[in-house]
């Protein structure tokens, strides 16, 4: 793992622009920026049908507050990311706004359910299925990292601007549960993962491959150049 402190100094001798981060996992990490949504767009979330655009801001924060709090949990591992501590100052910031939030998202199941009690049942199920969809176990450097630059953001902002934040954003955090390693340099791998014949009649009694009664030793494979960032 690569602290922002080395990050710097290799940018520096490289000469690499580096980015500010509270952490750097890679010298160059995966671009995962988007653009600003309203809610309605496919892979955001759950889908809300019927959902005014309040609503929809609604459940954007909401999503949000969930991603923060699941960053909390999963990237205690690099404590310089402050995820712990930006999520619980984000709650006392933005409080008032996160209590509207979910109000209104109170108010959004109860008039599309039959009844109050399933329109409760739908909003817990709301939002176990919001914090599940945050499983970063794949990409949890880049969702961590995302995760700890918006927390930054989030502490910073005004109070009140918290669901600009999240329609700001969320598709950066999304894209972010996308694996990706390391953008600057290439990487070689083997393309196809395979060992040599292990037969006796192959090999001689001194460990040496016996080309005429096995033919050519076709190991290991040539290397291919594959650069991550162009993938």
């Amino acid at each position: 793992m690569i602290k922002v402190c080395a990050a710097a100094v290799a940018a520096s001798v490289l000469g690499l622009a580096a980015t500010p981060a509270s952490a750097q996992f890679f010298l160059r990490s995966h671009d995962y920026h988007g653009e600003e949504v309203t809610g309605t767009e496919a892979n955001l979330g759950q889908v809300l049908p019927g959902a005014t655009p309040v609503e929809l801001r609604a459940a954007m924060a909401w999503n949000l507050r969930a991603a923060l709090n699941v960053a909390a949990l999963q990237c205690q591992f690099e404590p310089t990311l402050l995820t712990v501590d930006n999520y619980n100052a984000v709650l006392t910031d933005h409080r008032s706004e996160l209590k509207d939030s979910y109000d209104t998202l109170t108010g959004y199941f109860k008039r599309v359910s039959k009844t109050p009690k399933a329109g409760q049942s739908a909003l817990d199920q709301f939002g176990t299925r919001t914090y599940s969809s945050f499983n970063a176990v794949a990409s949890q450097y880049n969702f961590c990292q995302t995760a700890g630059s918006i927390g930054r953001a989030a502490i910073h902002a005004p109070r009140g601007s918290f669901n600009a934040i999240a329609q700001e954003r969320m598709q950066e955090l999304r894209n972010s549960l996308s694996p990706w390693g390391e953008q600057q340099f290439p990487r070689y791998f083997h393309p196809e993962s395979r060992v040599p014949r292990l037969e006796n009649i192959c090999w001689s009694k001194k460990g040496e491959w016996q080309t005429k009664k096995c033919g050519a030793l076709d190991f290991p494979p040539p290397l291919a150049a594959v650069n991550i960032a162009q993938r």
